[in-house]
């Protein structure tokens, strides 16, 4: 654990921007933040997943009304679909956590989350919250409410199911039931060591038209809001603003259109007193809900009323005379959180720039680290830097420094590296269940990502009177294109192994190469590798000595695998022995331009997996879709796959089937131009197969030879029962015989976005569906076209085949090859 409380971290942390280009913000921005300090009140936002929620309610309420405003997303959106690259579960997870805080850093929210997975679609609450473990999420709901204190908390979802998802519906259950219960002592007592009690006012529903298009403020228990004011001050409409914050969810293809005008949100009562005139009717968000709050409140007026947009510096004087009456308040919560709005606002007045910045973007335990810091006041003389001290270990350096105005100043610093926490996702570092990550420090509970594994307190003097400002260590250089670039500084093992296939399919006895990297993260790295396989398995070398002389030297290793009549399907694993220390991490980088990188360093493992497969055809031409990792799959199954652009099109005759990614028919803009080509091609003898897609944003209505519709159907329970419905059809005969016992150790689901009308040239192969519904024939539609075949299919082939399921792999093959 970190040298200092995990509590001081968090309150040192509270401002800091992680691992983001510093913002100055302009004199209008101040003039915002300074009339914010008059408005105490605070509005929850509850959903389950990123993307949920209403960013022009977030906008509005954080830039218009002035209040804290946070949004508390129940999962991460693992289970969720990637528009933009291969990242699937918790890689996906990480991507969305940070599309949701590029999302805040737009409309001004804070960011929330809790314990919960997104274990895949579900369809009844019944179900989530059996998964979700019922008990450990509410108390993450009622934990958020009691350090977040809202005035009122807003569902997106109702809690009769018309919201769809049984996740949806269960967050506003949760959100309903940890409304009433926050506030009583008896429950969830552990809490209370760190916060107290909290009753809200009021909890309601941001009634979504798509369930309701007939709302009225009119209606009984309904309020209305119209947030689609424009602000002046920032030059935009909060439409405007929402539509930039929504485009940060990237992954899910959520780029949005500003708009302007009138936009009227409802609300619908839940509990607590109900709102007659405007959901925040009777809610105090004065200087008067705290105790001598009112000669504050005087003080803040007199700073927006004698506020010069031009010399923003000259408020600086006032602003600390009003942190001195603010830290005399008796109330905590709101004198640490005025004290930090104040603390920032000097900042921004003085125009004082801190940055700490290291030339390498990770370390490992006993490695030193240099570290420049850039200090400059660049409006405001007199400052002084009094003292520079290390959140991670206490580490304290003294200084007398004045910051002469507009006078660039860097100090260089080395300091060492000794048992920190390693920057692996928090919530990741232990394994959980299916439906809840395990994480057991009630104050990391909530926290939307780790805290710097590198940062400081910068500690400066203004008008006799300290300031501490937060600054973490980041890794800064040029690009030549993007110019100014940051990453975060990690702290992480002192090796990594990344085998080059994480998933190893044997069909016979023939002996296979095992290939991995070893790299190293620090200098001198002397190790020993060892591998270790499942029963049954053989390895002609398992153990390796492992010499990289500099940081970042790589050593490849190569081993010859073959299995025995009697292997078992598991994981073949590796420990490496440095320095005393057992390592086992592989490395994943998730590099998108509209977040931060982040790594990721899961086990280092190989999935090994003996099957009884049969295989036709050999050429595979592959044409990208929404980004999966099938091309890697049928490679490993022994195909030769072709990525395919369209200038390939023309030469099609020479493979056995061609497929397509999923949702090629949402993301490739040029599909109507493909779609042709590739039915020319099935009926002259080709066999052509689709993988789901979404009938939202289809780029072509051209892409089947008879007539089909898309739908939303899908089968969410992964152990499905599945019936037959032409148990003689070549796909479930040829090469390969399907039985059930092929749909056994399914994950997540069993397909999506299913067609539910069909053509009767199509022959529906399989039925199956979710408990209580009725049954689902169109998850795998083939037609003979001319001379070839053509597929259709919403299987979630690209959920199966990277989790190695045997199944999964037998009855794609059969796809590939039939008419062979």
């Amino acid at each position: 654990m970190r040298k200092i409380g995990l509590l001081t971290l968090m309150i040192a942390c509270l401002t800091m921007v992680f691992a983001q280009k510093p913002h100055q913000a302009n004199s209008s921005e101040i003039y915002q933040k300074i009339k914010k300090l008059n408005v105490l009140g605070n509005v929850l936002y509850l959903a389950a997943h990123p993307d949920d929620e209403n960013t022009r309610f977030i906008a509005y309420c954080a830039n218009e009304k002035l209040m804290n405003t946070a949004y508390l997303s129940l999962t991460r959106g693992d289970g969720g679909q990637n528009l933009i690259g291969p990242e699937i579960r918790e890689e996906l997870g990480i991507i969305r956590t940070q599309e949701l805080l590029a999302a805040r850093r737009t409309d001004g929210g804070q960011q929330f989350f809790t314990r919960a997975n997104d274990f895949g679609y579900s369809k009844t609450p019944e179900e989530t919250l059996e998964i979700w473990d019922k008990d450990k999420i509410l108390s993450d709901v009622v934990w958020i409410i009691r350090k977040f204190k809202p005035d009122v908390i807003v569902c997106r979802f109702p809690t009769d199911g018309k919201g769809g998802h049984g996740h949806h519906t269960s967050s506003a259950l949760l959100g309903q039931e940890a409304f009433k219960i926050a506030a009583d002592p008896t429950v969830y007592p552990e809490q209370l060591q760190f916060v107290e009690p909290w009753q809200a006012k009021r909890i309601v529903v941001n009634t979504g038209r798509w369930w309701n298009d007939k709302i009225s403020a009119d209606d009984s228990g309904v309020v209305a809001e119209d947030i689609g004011l424009y602000n002046p001050e920032l030059g935009i409409s909060y439409n405007e603003l929402a539509a930039k914050s929504r485009t940060m969810h990237k992954s899910q293809g959520f780029g949005s259109t500003g708009t302007r005008g009138e936009q009227l949100e409802f609300f619908e009562h839940l509990e607590g007193k109900e709102a007659e005139n405007s959901l925040f009717d009777d809610v105090d968000f004065t200087w008067k809900r705290a105790e001598g709050g009112e000669k504050i409140e005087a003080l803040i007026q007199t700073i927006i009323q004698s506020y010069e947009v031009a010399h923003p510096e000259k408020s600086i004087t006032k602003l600390v005379e009003l942190k001195k009456a603010v830290l005399n308040l008796k109330d905590e919560f709101w004198r640490v959180k005025k004290k930090n709005e104040i603390d920032a606002l000097i900042k921004d007045c003085a125009g004082l720039y801190l940055e700490a910045k290291t030339d390498d973007y990770w370390a490992t335990n006993g490695d030193s680290v240099k570290v420049n810091f850039e200090l400059i006041a660049r409006n405001f003389e007199g400052m002084k830097l009094k003292r520079i001290v290390v959140h991670q270990n206490n580490q304290l350096e003294e200084l007398d420094l004045l910051l002469k105005l507009n006078h660039e100043n860097e100090l260089k610093r080395t300091y060492f590296i000794n048992d920190f926490d390693e920057s692996q996702p928090y919530w990741l570092k232990e394994q959980g269940t299916l439906g809840t990550y395990k994480v057991d420090e009630q104050l990391l509970i909530g926290t939307p990502e780790n805290f710097p594994a590198l940062s400081f307190s910068v500690d400066v003097e203004i008008n006799g009177w300290e300031l501490n400002y937060a600054v973490p260590l980041v890794y800064k250089w040029n690009d030549p294109v993007k110019g100014e670039q940051y990453r975060p500084f990690e702290v992480v093992p002192p090796v990594f192994v990344n085998f080059m296939e994480e998933t190893q399919l044997f069909s016979n006895l023939s002996e296979r190469k095992i290939e991995m990297v070893v790299k190293a993260a620090t200098n001198n790295v002397n190790a020993v590798l060892s591998l270790n396989a499942p029963k049954g398995w053989e390895l002609t070398q398992n153990t390796f000595k492992v010499g990289l002389k500099n940081k970042g030297d790589e050593q490849k290793i190569e081993t010859i695998l073959k299995p025995s009549s009697e292997a078992m399907n598991g994981e073949l694993t590796v420990t490496v022995k440095v320095n005393k220390r057992e390592c086992n991490q592989s490395l994943k980088t998730i590099t998108y331009d509209h977040i931060p990188t982040q790594i990721y360093m899961p086990k280092a493992k190989v999935q090994l997996v003996y099957i009884d497969l049969i295989k036709k055809g050999e050429k595979i031409g592959y044409i990208n879709g929404a980004g999966d990792v099938i091309p890697e799959a049928l490679r490993n199954v022994g195909y030769e796959v072709t990525e395919l652009s369209e200038n390939d099109l023309d030469n099609l005759k020479q493979f056995d089937a061609i497929v397509l990614g999923i949702r090629a028919l949402n993301t490739n803009d040029r599909i109507d131009f493909y779609m042709p080509k590739l039915l020319a091609y099935c009926k002259n003898g080709g066999n052509l197969i689709l993988q789901y897609n979404t009938s939202h944003r289809v780029n072509t209505e051209n892409f089947a030879p008879y007539p089909l519709k898309l739908s939303r159907d899908r089968v969410t329970e992964e152990d499905a029962a599945v019936s037959f419905l032409k148990p003689e059809h070549p796909v479930l005969n040829t090469p390969n015989k399907i039985t059930q016992k092929d749909f056994e150790s399914w994950v997540q689901e069993r397909g999506l976005y299913f067609p539910n009308e069909w053509d009767e040239q199509y022959d529906a192969i399989l039925s199956w569906h979710d408990k209580g519904e009725e049954a689902k024939n169109g998850s795998l539609l083939v037609a003979k076209y001319g001379e070839g075949y053509y597929v259709y299919t919403g299987i979630s082939f690209f959920r199966e085949l990277p989790a190695g399921v045997p199944g999964a792999y037998r009855l794609l093959v059969n796809l590939i090859s039939l008419g062979k």
